[in-house]
């Protein structure tokens, strides 16, 4: 048990933070739960440049494609107020679809070009339900801070955008990815992964870091680069890349010759029926 009891309804939250907001920072962790080691480095961020931390743990329907993977998403939510207690959150939001979702979405927020590519190929509508989600629970909290980590580079693209086109008064915090010692970005989708997938899950990250690497060296040709970090994921019938590209860190667009601005080299990968996703931002070599 844990004495952090969680807060289900918009009001109580915005009472609660009306009484805070007078004495100092608020700093805002949205999640959906399933806390890891990579959250952890989120709240202990909040917790050390905000006075007050507000913690969100939330199973957005909005932002999924397939129903098959709302329902086995995982929900943990006694151990994850447990970790919220420990890292010193002072206030865990969890509402329920029906807070968030009380009638039909029927304004919802369009991430446009930003959302194109990348993961936007391949799941749609997904950013428009994050963003949507994103904004509600920023106009619920009214944080100083929020922190997003960077292993979903898309998601936050799309969302310091958003707060920038929409005048949003919150500073967007975003924080490195967490790994394990393979180079796994740290995912609550990981849990899924038995023995075997999980020996084959770093070979997104090597396949990644071999492309960043040719970048780093002065390779400029795409395609090539492309096709040497292919070259590092094994043939295996349950591993397959959803997509590997080298975009414009900064709009997210795809890039034919790399030049002198930063890329993102971004991959999602399949492995068995989990999904994961991992990028690493280059600065090209002058």
């Amino acid at each position: 048990m844990t004495s952090l009891q969680p807060v289900q309804r918009i009001a109580e939250v915005r009472a609660q933070l009306e009484d805070w907001r007078s004495h100092g920072s608020i700093g805002f962790v949205p999640t959906m739960g399933a806390l890891h080691p990579g959250h952890a480095t989120l709240i202990s961020q909040a917790r050390a440049e905000c006075a007050r931390v507000v913690v969100s743990i939330f199973v957005n329907p909005l932002q999924f494609d397939r129903k098959d993977d709302l329902e086995r998403y995982p929900r943990t939510v006694e151990a994850d107020l447990r970790l919220c207690e420990q890292l010193g959150a002072d206030l865990v939001f969890v509402p329920a679809v029906s807070d968030l979702y009380p009638a039909e979405q029927l304004c919802t927020v369009d991430p446009g070009p930003l959302a194109t590519h990348l993961c936007g190929a391949h799941r749609p509508g997904h950013f428009r339900g994050v963003a949507t989600v994103v904004l509600k629970l920023l106009n619920v909290v009214e944080p100083d801070r929020a922190y997003f980590g960077e292993k979903d580079a898309q998601q936050l693209a799309i969302i310091r955008r958003m707060v920038a086109d929409f005048d949003l008064a919150v500073t967007i915090v975003g924080v490195p990815t967490v790994r394990e010692d393979d180079g796994l970005a740290l995912s609550s989708r990981n849990a899924r992964l038995s023995v075997r997938e999980r020996r084959l899950a770093p070979t997104l990250h090597m396949a990644l870091r071999a492309a960043a690497t040719k970048i780093a060296e002065g390779a400029t040709d795409v395609n090539a680069i492309k096709d040497s970090a292919h070259t590092a994921v094994p043939r295996d019938p349950s591993v397959r890349i959803e997509y590997l590209d080298i975009v414009d860190a900064g709009d997210l667009q795809p890039v034919a010759v790399i030049g002198r601005s930063p890329v993102l080299v971004a991959g999602a990968m399949w492995i068995g029926e989990t999904r994961l996703i991992d990028n690493i931002r280059v600065e090209p070599r002058r």
